[in-house]
């Protein structure tokens, strides 16, 4: 690591100032997995969920939050988000979500990226928790990033270091 860049000469929080950056395109891939049950996961492959159709509401739901994370997390910098996509795989027991972002920026999206993939999975839960409320949101992670002066980073399936 080199120097904090979001702690001033006192020690105190300040955001980074990225104005003199230039704008590369970046890109971030992050991804979640909902543990829901068989049973449920069998009512959402069948469509019978109480609330309508799971999968359009997350999409919608994490899309929209990764246009305002800069208003949720504190020192996170407004992007101009060019896309967003949220997908899902359904299993036996579990969703997998992931989702994308890419904007032509000063700063990178994988806070988007993430918050998109955390605000799905939320959206999930909320919209299943009628056929049950003990799901678990696990194994949110970045995956990959790119752009900017480091380039490609790519999580290694080992661990996430």
């Amino acid at each position: 690591m080199s120097e904090l860049t979001h702690l001033d000469e006192q020690g105190r929080t300040r955001m980074v100032d990225v104005g003199e950056k230039a704008p590369t395109h970046r890109r971030a891939v992050a991804a979640a997995t909902l543990v829901v049950g068989e049973a449920i996961a069998r009512a959402v492959r069948e469509g019978k969920t109480p609330k309508g159709n799971v999968f359009e509401a997350a999409r919608l739901a994490g899309i929209a939050a990764a246009k305002r994370t800069w208003e949720l997390i504190p020192l996170c910098h407004q992007l101009p988000l060019d896309w967003v996509q949220v997908d899902f795989a359904l299993e036996a027991d579990r969703i997998h979500i992931r989702a994308e972002a890419k904007a032509f920026a000063k700063t990178g999206v994988e806070m988007e990226a993430l918050t998109a993939a955390t605000v799905a999975g939320l959206t999930l839960y909320d919209m299943l928790k009628a056929l049950g409320k003990g799901m678990v949101l696990e194994n949110l992670g970045l995956l990959e990033k790119e752009g900017g002066k480091s380039g490609l980073w790519r999580r290694e399936e080992s661990h996430a270091g």
